[in-house]
């Protein structure tokens, strides 16, 4: 049995998210050294004005979740597996031991400021829920035909997609997706159309500064949510890495393929809940469990009880 630590992407960022990281000197180390590297005291970053930053938003994601990987490593626990969902790969990346933090808060910082100038407003991300696949992308096509395009983005689970694209578009989307049996259709707090060819110029970009940048083979198993599949050495994670803004997600695939390594306890790093309720269906018979709501020696215990079964 395995245990599978989750990353979260842009939208579950929340104010003040650094300061509700455990009390432990791992926390501030992990502020410490993204303070040296950036110049500047990242604990001004999550507020609330900040985090309408795209760049505040990815770097506090990073920082929680390498901080609170790190609390768990002190504690003598560390994951078999790791996977993120878009910048959430960064932090698990980190922890897996690819990538060095020093290096990954820079290109965090990078990815951010590229992402943002790319896209300074008028664009983002919506989340579509309760219609498959193959029906909302017959919906996008009629869509495409008339207007700026809209992508599908993320496929989070069987009836729970993202799609990308201008407001507008992802507004019409949305009016025809209700008409045709979505449950929901919400607009998440994302400023850039993630995961789609929109963001091919700023991922090229991205891609020239990790050619400066040396990864290693992970020490746990890293699953790209980009391909679906496990990667085993350093220049493979960094294409993935640097290519994933304009990437599709496939995160329901790579929680399948958890499942089937043998993860049966999954632990969402900071912030929030989503990805623990998405992997849930996945993890049927395993147990989802999010750091954010669950006490830190409740989560010790089960991963304790977990190893216990190995």
């Amino acid at each position: 049995m395995s245990i599978l630590f989750t990353f979260p992407g842009q939208g579950s960022q929340k104010s003040d998210m650094l300061d509700a990281l455990p009390d432990h000197i791992e926390t501030s180390l992990a502020l410490e050294e993204a303070s040296d590297t950036l110049g500047y005291d990242v604990r001004s970053l999550d507020d609330i004005a900040s985090l309408r930053s795209t760049i505040a938003v990815q770097l506090c994601l990073l920082i929680a979740g390498v901080a609170q990987a790190r609390v768990f490593s002190a504690y003598g626990y560390e994951p078999d597996i790791v996977a993120g969902l878009s910048i959430g790969a960064y932090p698990a990346a980190v922890t897996a031991g690819a990538l060095r933090y020093a290096d990954a808060v820079r290109l965090v910082a990078l990815r951010g400021q590229l992402m943002e100038r790319a896209y300074p407003s008028g664009y983002g991300m919506t989340a579509i829920v309760g219609l498959r696949q193959r029906p909302l992308e017959t919906l996008i096509a009629q869509i495409n035909r008339a207007a700026t395009p809209v992508f599908l983005a993320n496929l989070n689970a069987e009836t729970q997609m993202v799609v990308a694209g201008s407001d507008a578009a992802m507004h019409e989307l949305a009016t025809l997706a209700l008409e045709h049996g979505a449950q929901r259709c919400e607009r998440l707090d994302v400023a850039v159309p993630s995961h789609c060819a929109l963001l091919d110029e700023p991922a090229a970009a991205l891609a020239e500064a990790f050619a400066q940048v040396t990864l290693h083979a992970p020490r746990a198993v890293y699953l790209s949510s980009s391909a679906a599949r496990p990667l085993f050495d350093g220049p493979r994670i960094s294409a993935d890495l640097a290519g994933n803004m304009a990437q599709q997600v496939r995160w329901f695939d790579t929680m399948r393929l958890a499942w089937e390594r043998g993860a049966r306890l999954v632990i969402e790093m900071p912030c929030g809940n989503v990805l623990t309720r998405m992997t849930r269906a996945t993890f049927n018979e395993g147990i989802a469990a999010s750091s954010s709501e669950t006490a830190l020696p409740d989560l010790c215990m089960l991963i304790e009880r977990e190893r216990s079964h190995a």
